[in-house]
């Protein structure tokens, strides 16, 4: 048949190249008899950053050989917080990388982790590291990639960005290289339209700033300090009660800014009132215990 030799002819003629099709490698294992936990994410509107970490598994295809990357994201500011790259698909992969996020970041009451229900995220240790340290555990529904579509995007982007555009010799090349993308390119660099076209580290960092001044403003109004005096204008509430206009960390979680500079904004106002809440109860509830 000529029809190939014809159409490679006409490619040539126009300087075109043909896409090669990749060999697919499954990184889900889910037919396990280990417990498979409900999808806590679906319903989760996100107002800050460590409310949600999402979690996936791809493979980096080396030489002579594939190897295995684990990623964990906070899903708020997009920011990769852990990962790890090794030739086994066991469960010490994701506990790398949760070991990783756990040493950096920090853990709030109500904190959801996230990722699909193959057997490394099922195991034992996996579910009993993520249990000693109070986070909540979310699986996604069974044949349903959407469910943790952040988190498949980011491995899509990488792979396009990074994996296919090298050809690595060994494992240590490879980690050099995707650690360089991450660390540096996608967390430092890459801007993301979901956060206003800044990068994840920007924007946290944006968060923080602006929740310290609105905490210092917020202490002119609901001081802790026993000996201080409250204005007349403080407005009084419960500690079961949120203050008009504040949100909980513990009970929202998933919807980031929309991608403009005002998205980004509100983004910034409903961070801080949430952790403007969270300090302000244990400021009071420190002082309780103290006084008796």
């Amino acid at each position: 048949c000529l029809r190939p030799l014809f159409s490679g002819l006409l490619m040539r003629e126009d300087n075109l190249l043909c896409v090669r099709r990749r060999r697919f490698v499954v990184t889900t294992d889910s037919a396990h008899t280990l417990r498979v936990y409900p999808n806590l994410g679906r319903q989760m509107v996100l107002t800050d950053v460590d409310q949600l970490w999402v979690a996936d598994i791809t493979y980096v295809r080396l030489l002579e050989e594939f190897v295995f990357l684990a990623v964990i994201l906070d899903a708020y500011s997009r920011r990769v917080i852990g990962w790890e790259l090794d030739r086994t698909l066991e469960a010490k992969l994701t506990l790398a990388a949760l070991r990783m996020a756990l040493a950096r970041r920090m853990v709030w009451p109500g904190l959801v982790h996230h990722s699909d229900r193959g057997v490394q995220y099922a195991s034992r240790d996996h579910t009993d590291l993520l249990k000693s340290h109070g986070i909540q555990i979310s699986m996604s529904r069974k044949g349903n990639p959407w469910d943790n579509a952040a988190c498949e995007s980011f491995l899509k982007t990488l792979k396009y960005e990074e994996v296919y555009r090298s050809e690595y010799r060994d494992l240590a090349e490879a980690r050099a290289s995707i650690q360089q993308f991450l660390e540096q390119l996608d967390n430092r660099k890459r801007l993301h339209s979901g956060l206003g076209y800044v990068p994840p580290v920007e924007f946290e960092a944006h968060l923080a700033a602006s929740c310290s001044m609105s905490f210092l403003r917020h202490r002119e109004i609901y001081p802790s300090d026993g000996g201080a005096i409250v204005p007349d204008h403080a407005p009084a509430h419960r500690l079961d009660e949120f203050p008009a206009g504040y949100s909980s960390a513990v009970c929202s979680p998933a919807g980031t800014a929309a991608a403009s500079p005002a998205g980004f904004q509100y983004a910034v106002q409903l961070s801080c009132r949430s952790r403007i809440f969270r300090r302000t109860v244990n400021s009071v509830l420190i002082g309780c215990l103290t006084s008796g």
